[in-house]
C-alpha cells in the first residue's frame, strides 16, 4: 500500500510521534529539487573539501530515521519508522549518512521507486550536515539514472540549495517519466572524493 501511494503521488505522516494512525498527504504544490540544479555554495564547498565528515551509504539507516525523528515535534511514528525499516531491507529505502569522528551527526533517507527518490527527512547535529548529505545523494542520484527527487514541500533551507514547487499536475507528469526508468542507488559504487563529486556538480549545475 504504501509504495501504490508513492507511486500515485501520496505520501503518508503522522500527526506526532505517539500517534497510531496515519494520514495521507497530496500537496497542491510540491517541493522538487531539479537534479542539475542542485546549488553548492562556496562554504559548502570549502566544508566538504576540508574533508571533516565521513559519508557512508545504509550504514546507519535505522539511526538516520531516529535522528530524523528525534525533535520536538515530528511526523515519524512507530509505525512509519518500522515501514522505513521494511523497506530499508528490500534497498528501497536508503540512508546517506555523515560522521564526525566515528559519531553520526547529520543524514537523509528516503524510498526509491524507478527513477524517483522520495526524499522523506534530514537531520544535522554538527554544522552543514545535513547539506553535505544532499551533495553526496544528489550526486549519487544522478550518477545512477534519477530523473526526479521530490523533497514533498520545501524550506527556505532547501530553496537554498535549489529546491522549488512546482504544481500537482507538473508533478504527476514527472513522476509518470520518472518511473519508467530503469535507474540503480548502487551504480555508482563507491563514496566519490570531494574533487570528484565538486567537479561533477560544477558541470551539471
Amino acid at each position: 500500500m504504501l509504495l501504490s501511494a508513492y507511486a500515485g503521488g501520496i505520501f503518508p505522516m503522522a500527526e506526532h510521534r505517539g500517534d497510531a494512525e496515519l494520514f495521507w498527504v497530496d500537496p497542491r504544490l510540491r517541493g522538487v529539487i531539479p537534479l542539475d540544479g542542485f546549488h553548492i555554495s562556496r562554504s559548502l564547498a570549502k566544508t566538504i573539501r576540508r574533508g571533516r565528515y565521513t559519508i557512508t551509504y545504509d550504514r546507519d539507516f535505522a539511526g538516520v530515521v531516529q535522528g530524523c525523528a528525534d525533535r520536538e515535534e515530528t511526523w515519524i511514528n512507530d509505525m512509519l519508522t518500522d515501514l522505513y525499516g521494511q523497506l530499508h531491507l528490500a534497498r528501497m529505502a536508503r540512508s546517506i549518512e555523515v560522521w564526525e569522528d566515528g559519531t553520526l551527526v547529520g543524514g537523509v533517507f528516503g524510498i526509491t521507486l524507478g527513477g524517483a527518490f522520495f526524499g522523506e527527512s534530514m537531520f544535522s547535529r554538527s554544522p552543514n550536515a545535513s547539506k553535505v548529505a544532499l551533495a553526496y545523494l544528489v550526486d549519487r542520484l544522478r550518477m545512477g539514472g534519477f530523473a526526479l527527487f521530490d523533497t514533498q514541500f520545501i524550506t527556505p533551507h532547501l530553496a537554498s540549495l535549489g529546491a522549488m514547487e512546482i504544481p500537482r499536475s507538473a508533478y504527476r507528469k514527472h513522476l509518470t517519466d520518472a518511473l519508467a526508468l530503469d535507474a540503480h542507488f548502487d551504480r555508482q559504487g563507491a563514496v566519490p572524493d570531494a574533487y570528484s563529486l565538486l567537479q561533477r556538480n560544477a558541470q551539471t549545475s
